[in-house]
């Protein structure tokens, strides 16, 4: 079995039970990942249905250019059915957009005008105006405004919609999903309730978006509308497809946390997705705790997952871009004792004694493939200086002969000696100078009993392995 063109294999999602974020809520919990679709989004399932519906209307004849704002998705979706039917593209979108969802749209043979973000949306540089001028200068071209086209919708009544009541037998009792344009939630939502009237559905919208306000006053407010970097969803405007009549709850998330949640649900469900679907997953997941106590272990959630993580590899997947705009989450206050025991091996201190060569010391180092020696004065346990490869190598270099002579003539400044209780994200100040280690005070003992297998060493290879080791979303170890 085969299709004719790519347009065949759209749809069919699967669904996936979200497990360890999840875990303590007593419904089920799915996802339905629409990053399956040919072009990595939800936003395929009405290219081809808005591209048929102008050429229904005769808005779009053969040869003609098709003009849309996106802000990536429904772009890529318009471009793969325009390949397959044999029009031109030209899309619109905004300065917030990943570089990858831009580059997206040029692979797929569209032309892209980018347009800035903090304008309002009559003004002529916004990417809605600016569609819509191009399309009225261009010969035969149309703009498909997915925000009012209600073939958006339609789309999702005819897909979505029974792919959901069939993959679970009819028993879904809540879908919760971002909205944009409105048609997903929309479509989706008239189906389902067609089915079942008792189905709840509740949004999820970006702090900064019009949409959560609108929902719980009526009333369009302005003072609600400010920047936010989540993409693909929110707006600064009512679209037609809206329906707030089939939605029956609203909440709001913000920036961070949707971010966070995104990369959690890679790290601990496998669910490499994007911006909006760690939003909508954060929302469900607040929700569905605040209705805890009218849940039960027959109630079956679906979360609509829009799109995939490898839109914004240069953002929500990047530690650098993550930091710069406080996204990271902490490290959670791990202390050094614990980071001992998330060392790959547990390992006793070799030390050099004062009296000890040189030459000694080195062949405990080569034996032991260390790069470092603490010294430590048998006599008193009392740690008097280190032994470091740079400060050895620094030393055979000038004096040949310098083997021969005692440790207590070629030793540097003891290592920083530190608290088994201390932070272990501070360490990382005592390893920037050449010593590369720090030695961890005995377990507590009577003053003078200590000996050298008292003391451990932390390099900084071992706080680089104890930190990775760190779980960010709760527990220390992972």
């Amino acid at each position: 079995m085969w299709h004719e063109n790519v347009l065949g294999t759209v749809g069919n999602t699967p669904l996936v039970r979200l497990g360890p974020l999840a875990a303590g809520l007593p419904c089920t919990v799915l996802g339905k990942v629409e990053f399956f679709n040919p072009g990595g989004s939800v936003k395929d399932r009405i290219g081809a249905y808005m591209i048929e519906r102008a050429e229904r209307t005769g808005n779009l004849e053969p040869g003609g250019t098709i003009v849309e704002g996106t802000s990536g998705n429904t772009g890529a979706g318009l471009a793969i059915a325009a390949i397959a039917k044999g029009y031109r593209c030209i899309f619109t979108t905004t300065d917030k957009q990943s570089q990858e969802k831009i580059d997206v749209l040029r692979a797929l043979g569209a032309e892209v005008r980018v347009c800035p973000t903090n304008v309002d949306p009559d003004d002529p540089r916004s990417y809605y105006s600016t569609a819509r001028r191009l399309a009225e200068e261009l010969p035969n071209a149309v703009y498909l405004n997915q925000y009012d086209n209600p073939a958006n919708t339609q789309a999702h009544v005819e897909t979505t919609g029974p792919e959901l009541w069939e993959q679970t037998d009819g028993k879904i009792t809540h879908f919760i999903a971002g909205a944009g344009t409105g048609g997903t939630i929309s479509g989706v939502s008239k189906y389902l309730k067609d089915q079942d009237e008792d189905v709840t559905v509740v949004g999820v919208d970006p702090k900064g978006s019009v949409y959560y306000d609108y929902f719980h006053t009526g009333e369009f407010n302005e003072d609600a509308i400010f920047p936010y970097f989540t993409e693909g969803v929110g707006e600064d405007i009512l679209a037609e497809n809206m329906d707030f009549g089939l939605v029956d709850d609203y909440v709001q998330v913000g920036d961070t946390e949707a971010m966070q949640m995104t990369r959690r649900l890679a790290r601990r469900e496998g669910l490499f997705i994007g911006q909006s679907c760690g939003m909508a997953v954060a929302g469900a997941l607040d929700w569905l705790r605040d209705h805890q106590e009218t849940l039960s272990e027959d109630d079956v959630v679906v979360v609509l997952l829009p799109d995939s993580g490898f839109r914004y590899l240069s953002k929500t997947y990047n530690d650098e871009w993550m930091r710069a705009h406080d996204f990271l989450e902490p490290t959670p206050q791990v202390s050094v004792g614990e980071g001992l025991k998330m060392r790959r091996e547990g390992r006793p201190v070799v030390a050099a004694r004062p009296a000890d060569t040189l030459g000694e010391a080195i062949g405990q180092m080569t034996e032991q493939s260390l790069s470092q020696l603490p010294v430590i004065d048998p006599s008193t346990a009392e740690v008097v200086g280190s032994l470091t490869e740079a400060r050895i190598l620094h030393l055979l270099i000038e004096n040949p002969e310098a083997r021969d002579e005692p440790v207590r003539a070629a030793m540097g400044e003891p290592f920083p000696t530190v608290p088994r209780s201390m932070d272990l994200g501070l360490l990382s100040a005592y390893l920037e100078d050449e010593s590369g280690a720090v030695l961890v005070e005995p377990s507590s003992r009577p003053a003078g009993a200590h000996d050298v297998g008292d003391y451990d060493i932390l390099t900084k290879s071992d706080l680089i392995t104890a930190l990775s080791r760190v779980d960010t979303t709760g527990g220390n170890e992972r």
